[in-house]
């Protein structure tokens, strides 16, 4: 890139834009200091750059600025963000900036937010357990170090109490904890306070870093927010030997911004006014996690994001399910029959899970208990659904145990309290509990021999 550059020539401001002109020597998602006459200065990056023009975006936003009144510096370098032990039990804004009353902390090098392009051959296969203490998760949802497992949810279902929960009990095999770098992306002041509450109540803000883009911030700071988030867990996993769970939140609402700030530049758009990168986009995000050979450290995301309208086939669920390995859904449904976490499992599933459990990693019948609870809950929902409409009383008896088990699956497997933290062996013990209301020749999905071993379990109990 080139060096420290100064203009004065500003042709238009649109938006959160400034259109500039130039003398060609500049750099793509270069760093841009914007001062204005009284002394106050703000922060940009060009975002597109040519012979004689550069599209620069403001992120404290462009109110109060005119062209005629600012000088535009070209830093020659990227945005970076300063890294070291020091980030964590600390709280930044979207921008990487200390927003806790604390001095700066002192950065033993600093980062590009964008990261490094990671040699494929240097990744390590994601196979290691992450225990959640959450049943429907560890369960049939299991997520590995260095996944990336978002959680698909709409309005008003209770995402945050689940993501909050698996930020303080999540654990590896090794019985490590996970260090947590939270971002908000243009989220209510109170969902902020809520995870800042959360981490500190349960010691877990020590072991933490907060990065707080909210909705009253400028939109276009919400593009950065994620990238510098992702900077700081990549350096406390691949440098410092972390276990990093990197929580980003709403994901949704960096979508929008990413449109919005396509609109202003006026680009063609794709599907439902999103811009024909956003794909590539979402993924230079959700591909920064994974473990690297010879590290001790990895990187898990969770993104969270609430689905407008409820529709999972809006573009941003839509194409965050072609990057990342599952989902986890979120149904209003059971929600309102009172059952936390209410995760659809039907339309829910972990691709990494078959990986990371098993004999030596969590118990030899893992997998075929969530087969298992897969298929009987299946069968249990169309028996559901005839039942509806046919009445309770014109089931077959044999369907009936059908019904019993998916309300023992919903309240007794899957629900549980927010502060409750379930070990594997719990769950996979509440899972043959919920089975045994079927007969027998319903375990389709059971090997003999694990049938064997919990039948010598059950008789080992009633003696």
């Amino acid at each position: 890139m080139s060096g420290s550059i100064t203009f004065s020539s500003v042709q238009s401001i649109r938006g959160s834009l400034m259109v500039i002109r130039t003398n060609g020597k500049l750099g793509y998602e270069e760093l841009v200091e914007i001062e204005l006459e009284n002394g106050e200065k703000r922060l940009g990056r060009s975002l597109q750059v040519s012979e004689d023009i550069a599209v620069v975006e403001v992120f404290e936003g462009t109110q109060g600025l005119s062209p005629r009144d600012v000088k535009v510096r070209f830093l020659g370098r990227p945005l970076e963000l300063p890294v070291s032990n020091e980030l964590l039990g600390r709280i930044f804004d979207g921008l990487g900036r200390p927003i806790d009353g604390m001095p700066e902390p002192v950065g033993v090098e600093e980062l590009d937010i964008n990261g490094k392009i990671l040699n494929p051959y240097k990744r390590e296969y994601p196979d290691e357990f992450i225990q959640t203490g959450v049943s429907v998760i560890d369960g049939m949802l299991s997520m590995v170090r260095g996944q990336k497992l978002p959680i698909f949810s709409g309005s008003g279902l209770p995402h945050d109490m689940l993501a909050a929960q698996i930020a303080r009990q999540a654990t590896i095999a090794k019985g490590e904890e996970f260090a947590v770098v939270f971002a908000a992306i243009g989220v209510p002041a109170d969902t902020a306070m809520f995870f800042r509450r959360e981490l500190e109540e349960s010691g877990a803000l020590k072991r933490s870093v907060l990065f707080l883009n909210l909705a009253e911030d400028p939109a276009v700071e919400r593009i950065v927010t994620p990238r510098v988030a992702l900077t700081a867990a990549e350096y406390l996993a691949f440098e410092e030997g972390y276990h990093v769970l990197a929580i980003l939140t709403d994901m949704t609402n960096y979508g929008e911004a990413l449109r919005e700030i396509s609109m202003m530049r006026e680009e063609v758009p794709s599907r439902r006014g999103y811009p024909g990168y956003l794909y590539t986009d979402l993924a230079t995000i959700f591909e920064r996690s994974g473990r690297i050979t010879g590290r001790k450290g990895s990187l898990t995301q969770l993104p969270i994001l609430s689905m407008p309208a409820d529709d999972i086939t809006h573009p941003i669920p839509d194409l965050t399910a072609y990057i990342t390995e599952g989902q986890i859904v979120l149904s209003k449904d059971l929600y309102h029959k009172g059952v936390y976490p209410p995760v659809n499992v039907l339309m829910s599933l972990s691709r990494l899970m078959k990986d990371g459990v098993g004999e030596g990693k969590t118990r030899a019948d893992h997998k075929e208990l969530s087969d298992q609870l897969y298929n009987s809950y299946s069968k249990a929902m169309d028996v559901r659904s005839l039942a509806e409409i046919v009445g309770e009383e014109g089931i077959p008896e044999s369907s009936k145990k059908y019904l019993q088990f998916a309300d023992a699956f919903e309240n007794k497997f899957m629900k549980q309290d927010p502060y409750e933290n379930r070990d594997i062996d719990t769950t996979l013990n509440l899972a043959w509990d919920v089975l045994s209301i079927l007969p027998e020749s319903a375990w389709t999905n059971i090997s003999e021999k694990s049938k064997k071993v919990y039948l010598s379990v059950v008789q080992k109990r009633s003696i």
